[in-house]
């Protein structure tokens, strides 16, 4: 039992747990744990959780706005829309669309600061050992009704150690991650089509980005402020809220979004750009979203398009340029 809890914090007390499950809990940690309390010494976790979206918008939207200035021959194959039909036909300025999404970030870190107020730490190895310790238990009490007294304790003496491991490190926190995408691509999904069907909601709000008809990376959260709140920034909060994610999972979960979120609105199609090619919600796809033959299309953002097929509104590129076709033919 000893070579299990080798860690010197490791006090929990073994009659907390059935004999048979104590002995599960692993000592071992994966790559990406730590056992310091801040993973910068001198920025707490709520700080970097709360500078993370910003300094990643701004980080990759940079760098897209670097390959926007570019004059490279290999890169014109990858734009979505030649740069000249940003300014044509694009109705608010990029300084419109700074200040938008600068009043929006500051908006987005005052919540965070009262919904972080109290901090949801990644806990002690005690704290860890504990939770281990109630897994531990819930797969040997499962092991031995399924598998009866003597095959689950023989399963759970060969494996389960590392059953408890892979439980507790990677199938938890994947699931709570995946949980968290999902409750985002629902609420935004839903959000986002009711401003589109809601003429009220439409001029009032959601019009404000359609003033960008050809997308670009840092307009991404170029919106009015009420739909910058509702969409974006309430729908993350409630996503780590509801999975019940420790502050660095909300760290990651934030900076995964963002990201995507730039991404989808980058105007660009690169073959080597992981988030690309990932999932079918991509700069492609969300770019006939912004096309007026589009814009009742493709409601799906940031991360999935299940939604879209589901309901029937989703559209294709292809799908888009034979509507296009059949429109002009119409007009002749």
């Amino acid at each position: 039992m000893d070579m299990f809890l080798s860690t010197p914090n490791a006090t929990a007390s073994q009659s907390q747990w059935p004999d048979s499950s104590f002995s599960f809990i692993p000592a071992d940690v994966p790559f990406y744990f730590t056992h310091k309390s801040r993973l910068i010494d001198k920025y707490s976790d709520e700080a970097l959780t709360l500078a993370a979206p910003v300094l990643s918008y701004w980080f990759l939207s940079l760098f897209f706005h670097y390959l926007d200035t570019r004059t490279w021959q290999w890169l014109e194959k990858y734009r979505i829309h030649e740069s000249a039909e940003v300014q044509k036909k694009n109705r608010a300025t990029r300084l419109d669309v700074v200040k938008a999404v600068f009043f929006q970030q500051v908006i987005q870190t005052l919540l965070g600061i009262l919904w972080l107020s109290e901090p949801t730490t990644s806990g002690t190895w005690d704290q860890h050992l504990q939770k281990m310790g109630e897994i531990a238990a819930t797969v040997a009490g499962f092991a031995h009704r399924v598998l009866g007294e003597k095959v689950g304790e023989a399963v759970l003496r060969a494996n389960g150690r590392e059953l408890v491991y892979f439980v507790y490190w990677w199938a938890i926190p994947s699931a709570q991650f995946l949980a968290a995408i999902f409750f985002i691509d629902t609420w935004q999904y839903f959000l986002h089509r009711g401003m589109h069907m809601n003429t009220f909601m439409y001029k009032q709000f959601h019009s404000w980005h359609h003033r960008l008809n050809v997308p670009y990376a840092f307009g991404a959260l170029y919106n009015h402020p009420v739909e910058g709140f509702l969409l974006d920034t309430l729908g993350a909060a409630l996503a780590e809220y509801v999975t019940g994610m420790t502050t660095r999972q909300a760290m990651l979960l934030f900076t995964v979004s963002t990201f995507k979120t730039v991404d989808d609105h980058c105007g660009y199609t690169l073959p080597w750009d992981p988030l690309q090619f990932i999932t079918k919600n991509n700069a492609n796809y969300h770019d006939i979203h912004h096309q007026t033959i589009g814009i009742k299309s493709n409601f799906a953002q940031p991360f999935f398009i299940h939604w879209d097929t589901l309901l029937g509104t989703r559209m294709t590129r292809e799908e888009m340029e034979e509507l296009k076709r059949k429109r002009h033919q119409k007009k002749e």
